[in-house]
């Protein structure tokens, strides 16, 4: 069997070094990604690894720099908020283009977003906040808001905030997008997608940013799911920008002259939902037990190589709405074991755990916390599934089959705390993203008044984010292991890449260049 493994990764490599000598040849960037990189091309509905995609093909009116805490103009050149926060004006850049030919205008922007909100799916909730837009001219549209909420924040989302072509999508049958289609403004149109495990992208000759300079002529964003495949293309030079390596593969590339290590801090953590629907982990004991019997330094020193740090309440270090001040779980074996005695599971259980396959990180923290479970005469089961299928199952109509845990890394759609959490372990009618399908009416409505609160008052929008997360903590839905350190290898010729971390993942290819 290692001999059969060996064999595909090298002919993979092979083939991929062959790939990515015609790429550079030809002015292309590879990204080598570790799953499929797009799962839903509606821009509307696409709330998962597209972002990586969409964030190419497709603009939003601003973006967001968190580590300066500024706005960027992209399809706004301006932008003003009514004093009580109600009401929002956005001036629309002139000679914008999409893709399909036809022009950007104020129209457009509001068919868009309340397409986005009509069709109620994907990242849709962001504008919860929206009772009407109104297009004052061409190039002016006013957003009025039930309550007040930061739109800013709202209109740079990497989700849901996508503004496209009315005439491509009102000219298509409903379906058109998601047999790879996409009606944007960005710098890069679909060349080609192959089964969306390998996207082609194109420059836009018409692009409003113009192409002076230098620039990539194409992008392939392909789905590399071995991590030893990943390394060895970085460092032959056939891939240009790569993500989760091992802390081993970081470490030994810090000495490779040819290749860059990229480090940052993110609004991204890693968390195990437990399933608070099906027995055992339906009592609240069983699921405190097993966040005190998890080894929190042991999987960050393992998994991470120390480019973490573990979790204090859901809302990671660095957004807003985090405190210190909040529990912290930490591994007591002896502590775990009297809570199981108080449930009545002292005889032991069973538990399945998914985990996204091509993860390393995530498959050895799997491991570590099994072998710290045996323990306790808790028998856990570690499947490898591609994300796709890890998802599916989660939803699965019949609830017996779904997992009884499931491993996850979380981030923003928004640089807001409420909505960090909302997607997560809001109460859902229908399964979504909230994995552990937990269902909280305290903290719900805690959530729901910080949300409410996050466009006028700050302050008491992160007193009350900090009240949800104490409901959140005693009741313990999931398993918070740690906030991570983004950590990113790139080739010596790429050049211009640096990290956002409220577009996690997200490489903006169009300010990147190739270089010596």
């Amino acid at each position: 069997m290692r001999r059969i493994y060996v064999f595909t990764v090298l002919l993979a490599l092979v083939l991929l070094i062959f790939t990515g000598q015609v790429f550079a040849a030809n002015n292309y960037a590879l990204y080598a990604y570790n799953s499929k990189p797009i799962l839903d091309w509606d821009p509307s509905v696409m709330f998962s690894n597209g972002i990586v995609v969409l964030n190419n093909t497709y603009e939003t009116l601003l973006r967001y720099d968190p580590l300066e805490d500024k706005f960027i103009n992209v399809l706004a050149t301006d932008y003003q908020k009514s004093n009580d926060g109600l009401t929002w004006t956005f001036t629309i850049r002139k000679g914008v283009k999409f893709h399909d030919g036809t022009d950007l205008n104020a129209e457009a922007v509001k068919f868009s977003v309340d397409r986005t909100i009509s069709m109620g799916q994907g990242a849709s909730f962001i504008w919860a906040s929206v009772d009407s837009i109104k297009v004052l001219d061409e190039y002016t549209v006013q957003f009025n808001l039930k309550y007040p909420a930061p739109l800013d924040l709202i209109c740079a989302s990497g989700y849901a905030a996508f503004i496209m072509s009315p005439t491509a999508v009102k000219s298509h049958p409903d379906d058109w997008f998601n047999t790879a289609n996409e009606a944007g403004t960005g710098p890069y149109m679909l060349e080609r997608s192959n089964n969306d495990e390998e996207i082609i992208l194109t420059r836009f000759d018409d692009y409003w940013q113009g192409w002076k300079g230098k620039h990539y002529e194409k992008v392939v964003i392909k789905q590399i799911s071995e991590v030893a495949t990943r390394r060895q293309l970085i460092e032959q030079g056939a891939a240009d920008v790569t993500l989760e390596l091992t802390p081993e593969d970081v470490e030994a590339l810090k000495n490779n002259p040819d290749v860059k290590i990229i480090t940052s801090p993110s609004f991204e953590n890693l968390s195990f939902f437990m399933n608070t629907q099906k027995a055992p982990l339906n009592n609240k004991l069983v699921r405190q037990a097993l966040s005190y019997a998890f080894p929190y330094q042991d999987v960050i020193d393992i998994c991470s190589g120390g480019y973490a740090t573990q979790s204090t309440g859901p809302v990671p270090h660095g957004l807003w709405g985090h405190s210190e001040e909040l529990l912290q779980y930490s591994k007591n074996l002896e502590k775990a074991k009297q809570l199981l005695d108080e449930a009545g599971y002292s005889g032991g259980m069973d538990l399945l755990l998914t985990y996204m396959s091509g993860d390393e990180s995530e498959r050895k923290a799997a491991e570590l916390f099994k072998a710290e479970l045996s323990k306790l005469n808790i028998n856990l089961s570690i499947r490898g599934m591609p994300w796709e299928s890890q998802w599916a199952l989660a939803r699965s109509e019949n609830e017996d089959e779904r997992q009884d845990i499931f491993v996850m890394y979380w981030w923003p759609d928004i640089s807001d705390p409420a909505a960090f959490l909302y997607p997560t372990y809001h109460s859902e009618d229908e399964v979504f993203f909230n994995l552990g399908y937990w269902n909280n009416t305290e903290f719900d409505n805690l959530l729901d008044k910080a949300s409410e609160l996050s466009g006028i008052d700050r302050a008491r929008a992160e007193e009350t984010v900090v009240k949800a997360q104490e409901v959140f903590l005693e009741d313990a839905p999931s398993i918070l292991v740690y906030d991570k350190q983004y950590v990113r290898a790139t080739y010596k010729t790429f050049k211009g890449f640096e990290i956002n971390p409220s577009y996690p993942n997200v490489v903006f290819f169009y300010d990147t260049f190739p270089g010596e």
